[in-house]
């Protein structure tokens, strides 16, 4: 189990820097604005949303597993217009 969880996490590296490396050719040598707001963010959401189809839409099991306050969850929720 432990073996599938550490590939499955290399993965997310993988496609993170991928996505990345992609960006910044797209750039074309331009200069980012708040690139970490920009990834994180859309990371977030991405994440929020995968966890709360998993979670069938239940906040507090999708704070759980997110690791966050059923609060911040929600809050996370209102700032991407989730609920």
């Amino acid at each position: 189990m432990k073996k599938n969880l550490a590939k499955a996490a290399r993965q997310i590296d993988t496609s993170v820097e991928t996505a990345l490396d992609c960006y910044f050719h797209e750039m074309d040598g331009e200069i980012p604005d708040n690139l970490y707001e920009m990834i994180i963010g859309r990371t977030e959401r991405i994440l929020i949303t995968a966890v709360m189809e998993r979670a069938q839409g239940n906040q507090s099991q999708a704070a759980r597993m997110l690791g966050i306050s059923r609060i911040t969850l929600r809050s996370r929720l209102a700032a991407y217009n989730l609920i």
